[in-house]
């Protein structure tokens, strides 16, 4: 036993040390790795912030959508859908996603194959395996500094809305369930935040690297778990930067065996240290790291400027937020009582601070989401009127109001909704949510 032990150790050694060939299957596997990675990471698309570069990357856009449309309609055809297309709506796992997931798969093992028949006579790839570790530790250290500033700031999971909170949990979508989770505790979100902000700076120097690659597995996987649980559309993303991780771990597996399961000490790692005897190729890596620390700047002064565009007092609204009653709801002068089965009246009106709102109804006219139409507003007070809209920017008006308020707690609402004449009376109601009270107890005397 002890001679099978020892003969491991010599072996992981070895290994450690980069002296011995690499076999067969290290070699094909790297080289699909080196081809899809470049392909998920498309790292000349960091070069955006330089003017004129956004010119040039036009073409490799347009031939990228030629390449992902073409192939899908004669290929693949994720989940039975023939004719794909970008669209930018916030979800990540769309089949334009799915379409280049597959694409990507295709390419690097096609090129592999080719790889492996054109350069069998390679004994290693150690130079190119050097690049595509900086190349994904790059990666990893803006994902998760993005993700990390924004989460620390409470700006990707903003705390719930009074709409949100006069929704039954029942009505939400996984994803907002989650979403809501966070947002509500400040201080787990930025805790959260604080982690990937960890992980961006172990990964950017070399010395640190090792730490940095097992934190971010440890907050990655924590990452794609919460997609796949609960839903949430960026599963894809979130897959491809555990295997980014795992890809990192799987060049230290020797020493991290040695070290953690032989208790036995190790010599440092050989993957991130490279010296360059070159000058050019010494200046370059300098430019590289100064570039990235640039990258990083840009995005702390973008999210800095984010958080104090978003967090600016909010202008006076006319109406004061909260729930409000649909006391009177009177269509082209038909009165729909309150107890009606019409699915299309008002039943509760929620205003929220920031300048939108919600309705309990099913009028398609708004903007539908989780049971409720939802609307932003618009108003003037020397006029003493009110636009509603899907959102501000959207070009159709679905109601216009003079509104009256003849006290505190009444609004009444007088105008028309397309071809509709509309007459609303809202009352304020008491309504409490327990969850917007940001309570915490050290002590406990039951379960609450």
């Amino acid at each position: 036993m002890q001679i099978y032990i020892l003969l491991i150790q010599e072996v992981m050694k070895d290994l450690a040390l980069h002296k011995s060939p690499w076999t067969l299957l290290q070699k094909t596997t790297f080289r699909f790795f080196f081809i899809y990675f470049l392909l998920a990471i498309s790292p000349w698309t960091w070069f955006s912030i330089i003017p004129g570069v956004n010119y040039l990357l036009e073409f490799y856009y347009d031939a990228l959508d030629w390449a992902v449309i073409t192939s899908n309609e004669n290929i693949f055809q994720v989940f039975g859908i023939k004719h794909v297309q970008f669209i930018s709506n916030g979800s990540a796992d769309t089949s334009y996603s799915w379409a280049f997931q597959w694409l990507s798969i295709s390419l690097a093992a096609i090129g592999a194959f080719i790889w492996s028949v054109a350069g069998y006579r390679y004994s290693s790839h150690r130079q190119l395996n050097y690049l595509l570790c900086l190349l994904i530790r790059y990666s990893l250290v803006m994902t998760a500094f993005s993700y990390g500033l924004i989460k620390i700031l409470g700006l990707q999971m903003p705390s719930p809305t009074e709409s949100q909170l006069a929704t039954p949990v029942g009505d939400l979508l996984p994803m907002r369930l989650s979403w809501l989770f966070i947002g509500y505790s400040t201080m787990y979100q930025a805790f959260s935040g604080v982690m990937e902000v960890m992980v961006a700076l172990l990964l950017l120097y070399r010395r640190t690297a090792v730490l940095g690659v097992l934190l971010a597995t440890a907050v990655f996987i924590n990452v794609m778990m919460l997609n796949l649980s609960y839903d949430i559309p960026v599963k894809l993303n979130a897959i491809n930067l555990v295997l980014q991780c795992f890809y990192l771990l799987a060049s230290e597996t020797p020493r991290l065996f040695t070290f953690f399961i032989l208790n036995k000490p190790v010599s440092a790692t050989p993957i991130y240290h490279k010296s360059f005897t070159k000058k050019w190729a010494r200046v370059g890596r300098i430019i590289l790291k100064a570039g990235v620390s640039i990258i990083l700047c840009t995005m702390i002064f973008g999210t800095y400027k984010r958080y104090k565009s978003e967090s600016k007092p909010i202008v006076t609204k006319p109406f004061q937020g909260g729930v409000y009653n649909v006391e009177t709801f009177v269509v082209n002068k038909d009165t729909i009582a309150q107890i009606t089965t019409d699915s299309l009246r008002w039943q509760e009106l929620v205003i929220d601070a920031n300048g939108s709102g919600s309705i309990k109804t099913a009028d398609t006219l708004f903007r539908r989401r989780y049971g409720r139409g939802y609307f932003e507003y618009s108003s003037d007070i020397s006029k003493r009127t009110i636009t509603f809209k899907k959102n501000l920017q959207a070009p159709t008006v679905i109601a216009y109001f003079n509104y009256q308020q003849p006290d505190s707690r009444t609004i009444i609402l007088r105008g028309s909704m397309l071809k509709d004449s509309l007459y609303v009376k809202l009352v304020k109601t008491n309504r409490h949510f327990q969850l917007a009270e940001r309570q915490f107890h050290w002590l406990s005397e039951a379960n609450r």
